[in-house]
């Protein structure tokens, strides 16, 4: 008669509980499909955020000469709509200087992606949002911070 093995599963610990080493119906434990440096991890907020620092550095660029200091900052949506209720959700807002900071703009991220037809207008949005909120915090016309080819439609 051949020697009796117990199964593995039910094998006694050395504390005498019993120790599962096998996963019979594939539940056992799950990464990510791929890991946090592979491209394919980027979240929208990610790349969201992404787009407002590359739209942020070519207005900076524009302000730079006259001296002017903008914050920026993003958001997923607007926490409060504020003492100015409409019927429109903001794309962008404007949190005014202090004695200790510069004017701070603050991007939704929500709206202008549920307001972007496609990956292409997202881009042009931002630069809108952020041209629109740069010239009402400075007096600049935001067709000049757009620039002749861009018309942020």
């Amino acid at each position: 008669m051949p020697p009796t093995r117990t199964p593995a599963s039910t094998t006694p610990s050395p504390a005498g509980t019993a120790v599962r080493r096998r996963d019979r119906h594939g539940r056992g434990r799950r990464g990510p499909l791929a890991w946090p440096p592979v491209p394919a991890m980027v979240t929208r907020r990610d790349r969201f955020d992404e787009i407002v620092r590359d739209v942020a550095e070519e207005v900076d660029r524009l302000l730079e000469p006259r001296g002017l200091v903008v914050e920026y900052a993003t958001m997923d949506h607007p926490s409060d709509l504020g003492p100015a209720w409409s019927p429109e959700v903001p794309l962008a807002r404007t949190v005014a200087a202090t004695r200790t900071r510069p004017p701070r703009i603050i991007v939704f991220r929500r709206p202008i992606e549920s307001r972007a037809t496609g990956p292409d207008v997202l881009v042009p949005l931002v630069r809108a949002a952020i041209c629109t909120e740069v010239g009402t915090v400075f007096g600049i016309p935001p067709e000049e911070l757009l620039g002749p080819d861009l018309d942020g439609d």
